[in-house]
């Protein structure tokens, strides 16, 4: 049994998550400019309109009228008030709490890159980073060994990217902001397009997208165009671990208001990319990680009673076809006791134990 956070700190975590992207979307739109609706495709998204010198205005993208919390936050804009410090005090009391955070690094990159407007473009936080965040989210502690990083991966979806008609200043500026060590490296396949940015100690930043409907992308960098010149790096099942994505904070300084997928989804993307790494040393570190995150957020999810969203999650990628079938076999295989205990309670110990024996 993974042991449950008290109910005034998950009370805490989540009204946080609220004051963050509060203080982000009064960062972001200024009270001078003006929100508008244009619908695109028969769907309706949220502008910010703000005037310029030059007697121009300057156009934002702010996010889907579907989404309920930004529209929420369109209607009561000049009612949002921020007390910085009042979150920071919040931040610190949930980590003294046991509640993790990122690295100080990551946090500094997650950070800028989220003052950038990345979230506001409906990128998504992925990875251990991402990881961090569950705890609160989910009410259960979750060890700090399954979080260890050297990284921080980024992924959007490429009809977003290339639809919203905004971007981030340039990205590597952002990062240079951070550490001025930071230098894109270039693509394997296409030198000319950058997926990822390295500093001198290695950290690495990563652009990812989903695979666009075949393996003819797969090695192949995707320009984004919202992105701040970085491409991103095509990747199969990404499409799935980014869908419908769930707003959260990472606890870092005073807040940093997210977008991750949802764990459900993470969690069983975690079980089939596993099956998927190198065999090198490497590879099994990075697939041991995978199982270890998989199965405790397998747990977390059966013991707070999200049974029916873990089903659903699974359903999905089970029905995708038979090379998420295989991954999936695989990597459950592999699971640790705990994870497959877990998953038993919600698929059924006989549906388990035949998967397992495939």
């Amino acid at each position: 049994m993974l042991k449950e956070i008290d109910i005034s700190y998950r009370t805490m975590f989540a009204e946080l998550t609220q004051r963050t992207l509060d203080a982000q979307f009064a960062a972001d739109f200024p009270m001078e400019g003006w929100f508008v609706t244009v619908t695109v495709k028969d769907r309706d998204y949220w502008y910010f309109d703000l005037p310029t010198p030059e007697g121009k205005d300057k156009r934002s993208y702010v996010g889907p009228h579907t989404d309920e919390a930004i529209t929420a936050r369109v209607k009561t804009h000049k009612e949002i008030k921020d007390n910085m410090r009042e979150r920071r005090r919040m931040v610190s009391t949930l980590r003294r709490a046991g509640l993790p955070g990122p690295d100080p690094f990551a946090g500094d990159v997650t950070k800028a890159l989220a003052d950038a407007g990345l979230f506001r473009l409906r990128a998504v936080l992925i990875g251990s980073v991402a990881f961090s965040t569950y705890a609160g989210m989910l009410g259960v502690r979750l060890p700090s060994s399954a979080m260890q990083t050297g990284d921080a991966d980024f992924a959007q979806d490429f009809a977003i990217s290339a639809g919203v008609e905004d971007s981030l200043p340039p990205v590597l500026e952002v990062l240079r902001s951070i550490d001025p060590e930071f230098r894109p490296v270039p693509h394997q396949a296409d030198k000319a397009k950058v997926v990822a940015f390295q500093n001198a100690k290695g950290y690495r930043v990563e652009f990812l997208t989903g695979n666009r409907g075949s393996d003819e992308y797969t090695g192949k960098p995707s320009p984004m165009p919202a992105l701040g010149g970085a491409s991103a790096e095509n990747l199969r099942f990404l499409d799935y671990l980014i869908y419908e994505p769930v707003r959260t904070v990472l606890l870092f300084r005073e807040g940093v208001n997210v977008l991750v997928p949802a764990p459900e989804r993470y969690a069983v993307h975690k079980l089939i990319v596993s099956s998927r790494r190198g065999t090198d040393t490497l590879g099994r570190v990075k697939a041991d990680k995978d199982l270890t995150q998989a199965s405790l957020l397998f747990q977390a999810l059966v013991e707070t009673r999200h049974d029916s969203e873990l089903a659903d999650a699974w359903e999905e990628a089970w029905d995708r076809g038979d090379a998420w079938k295989e991954g999936i076999v695989n990597g459950l295989s592999r699971l640790p006791k705990n994870g497959v205990k877990a998953l038993e309670k919600v698929l059924g110990p006989e549906a388990v134990e035949d998967l397992v024996k495939r």
